[in-house]
C-alpha cells in the first residue's frame, strides 16, 4: 500500500467506535506486507494509535489492535521492530491478565521482536521481562506455555545472553519449572516441552549454568525422560517426538561434555537401550537424530568404563557397527565411540575382536574418505596394541594391502607406517602379556 491509503486506514481506525474493528482487520491485513510495514512505521502518529487502541477498555478492539502490532513484528526489519518499542511495558503488563488469546498474541509479539533488535532486549530487561515470564511460566495453558518459551529460546539465543540475560534467568524460578515442563512432554502436549528443552540447551552452550542446572538434578531428569520416551516409540507411533528428543539429547551430551567438577555421570544401562532404540526408529524418517545420539553415546563413554562394559555385555555392539557405512559424520562418531571402548585396554579390544568388528574396519578403509579413514587407523592402532592377535588377523584378511593404498595420502602416511610396522611385527611375548592383562567384564 501507499502511505496515502495506509493513512486513510489510520484515519478510518481513529474515526468511528462502530467500525473501529473492521478497518482494524483491514489494516492488519495490510500489514502482513513487508513494505506497508516499514511505511506504517515511518507514519506520524501511526503507532502511537496502534499503542492507543491495544491499551483501551474495549475487548475485541484491544484484540484487534494486538494482532495488528504481532504482524507489525514478523517484519524482519530492525527499525520496524525498535519502532514497537512504546509498547513493549504494555505487553508486559497483560502477560499477567486474564485472556489466554490476549496472553498468547503478546508473547509471541514479544518473542518475534526480541529476534530482530538488541534496542528492544536492552529495553525489556530493565521493564522486568524474565520477573513476568516467571510468573506465567505457572500457568495451565499449553498456548500460554508454548509462547513463554518461544520468547524465553528467542532471548538465550542474543548474543549478549551469556552475561546478560542467563544470570537473570538463573536468579528466578524458571530453570526448576523449565525441567519440570520439558519432562511432563509426553503427558502434556510436546510443544511448550520442545520450547524450554531448546532453552535449557541454549542456556548450556552458554557455558555459564552447568553447575546450577547440575544441582536441579537436569541430568537424571533427563536421562529417565528419555528413557521413558524411548518406551514409548517402541510401541506406537513416534511422529513428532523426534523435535523433542534432539535438544535433550544435545543437553544431555553437552552437560556430560562439561568439566564442572560435579559427579554427573548417571550410571544407568537404560540410557543406553534408549539410545540404540531412538537410532532404531528414527534411521530411516529423521536420520539427523542419529548423530545426536551418537554424540550423547560418545560422551556417556569417553571417560566411564561403566557404558562401555554395557554396550559389549548387553550386545549392543553388533546395532551399533551396522551404523559404520550409514554417513560421514555417523561413521566419524561411531568410530571414535569404537575407540573410546578400545582405549579401556585388553579386555575391551578382545571383545571387539570376537564380535567380528575387523571385517567392518577392512570395509571403512576402503572408503574414499581420509577423515574417516584416519579415524579407522586410530582404533586399528588401539586394537593392535591391547590386543595384537587383532594385527595377525588384519594381515590374514588383506588388511596389509588395503593400507598400503593410504601410503601416497600425506595426512595418513605417518599412521599407515606404524601401524604396518605393528602388524608385521612377530607376535611373541606381546600377545603373553595381552593376555595376563585380561579382565572380566563387570
Amino acid at each position: 500500500l501507499m502511505s496515502g491509503q495506509i493513512s486513510e486506514l489510520l484515519r478510518g481506525v481513529q474515526r468511528g467506535a462502530d467500525d473501529r474493528r473492521r478497518w482494524l482487520r483491514c489494516l492488519r491485513r495490510a500489514l502482513q506486507s513487508k513494505e506497508t510495514q516499514q511505511e506504517f512505521v515511518r507514519l506520524d502518529g501511526a503507532v502511537r494509535t496502534l499503542v492507543g487502541l491495544f491499551t483501551c477498555s474495549v475487548p475485541e478492539v484491544q484484540l484487534e489492535a494486538a494482532r495488528c502490532l504481532h504482524e507489525l513484528s514478523h517484519s524482519s526489519d530492525a527499525a520496524v521492530a525498535e519502532a514497537c518499542v512504546p509498547v513493549t511495558s504494555y505487553l508486559l503488563t497483560y502477560l499477567s491478565g486474564h485472556s489466554v488469546e490476549l496472553m498468547e498474541l503478546c508473547l509471541y509479539t514479544l518473542g518475534n521482536l526480541v529476534v530482530e533488535s538488541e534496542v528492544v532486549r536492552k529495553k525489556l530487561l530493565p521493564q522486568g521481562i524474565i520477573p513476568v515470564l516467571a510468573s506465567c511460566i505457572q500457568s495451565p495453558h499449553e498456548a500460554v506455555l508454548e509462547g513463554l518459551g518461544y520468547v524465553l529460546s528467542q532471548l538465550l539465543q542474543a548474543n549478549e545472553a551469556p552475561t546478560e540475560i542467563v544470570p537473570l534467568v538463573l536468579d528466578s524460578i524458571l530453570p526448576q519449572h523449565m525441567l519440570r515442563l520439558v519432562c511432563s512432554g509426553l503427558k502434556f502436549g510436546t510443544g511448550a516441552a520442545v520450547e524450554f528443552a531448546w532453552c535449557l540447551h541454549y542456556i548450556v552452550c552458554s557455558q555459564t549454568a552447568n553447575v546450577e542446572l547440575m544441582s536441579l538434578g537436569a541430568v537424571p531428569a533427563l536421562t529417565s525422560f528419555l528413557c521413558d520416551i524411548a518406551s514409548v516409540i517402541s510401541q506406537s507411533d513416534s511422529e513428532g517426538l523426534e523435535l523433542l528428543i534432539c535438544p535433550i539429547l544435545r543437553c544431555l551430551g553437552n552437560l556430560l561434555a562439561e568439566e564442572t567438577g560435579c559427579e554427573v555421570q548417571p550410571q544407568d544401562e537404560r540410557l543406553l537401550v534408549a539410545l540404540f532404540i531412538i537410532m532404531q526408529c528414527y534411521l530411516q524418517q529423521h536420520p539427523f537424530i542419529v548423530p545426536e545420539s551418537l554424540w550423547l553415546l560418545n560422551n556417556l563413554t569417553a571417560d566411564e568404563p561403566f557404558f562401555c562394559s554395557a554396550l559389549l555385555s548387553m550386545d549392543l555392539l553388533p546395532a551399533l557397527l551396522q551404523l559404520l557405512p550409514h554417513s560421514q559424520t555417523v561413521s566419524m562418531l561411531v568410530l571414535t565411540v569404537l575407540c573410546n571402548i578400545a582405549e579401556k585396554g585388553p579386555a575391551y579390544c578382545q571383545q571387539l575382536h570376537q564380535q567380528a568388528a575387523l571385517p567392518l574396519l577392512l570395509h571403512v578403509l576402503m572408503v574414499p574418505d581420509p577423515e574417516v579413514v584416519g579415524q579407522c587407523l586410530e582404533l586399528l592402532h588401539l586394537l593392535f596394541l591391547h590386543w595384537p592377535e587383532v594385527a595377525v588377523d588384519f594381515v590374514r584378511q588383506g588388511g596389509r594391502q588395503t593400507l598400503e593404498q593410504h601410503q601416497s595420502t600425506p595426512e595418513l602416511q605417518e599412521r599407515v607406517r606404524v601401524l604396518l610396522d605393528m602388524a608385521l611385527q612377530p607376535l611373541g611375548a606381546s600377545v603373553i602379556s595381552s593376555s595376563a592383562a585380561l579382565s572380566t567384564f563387570s
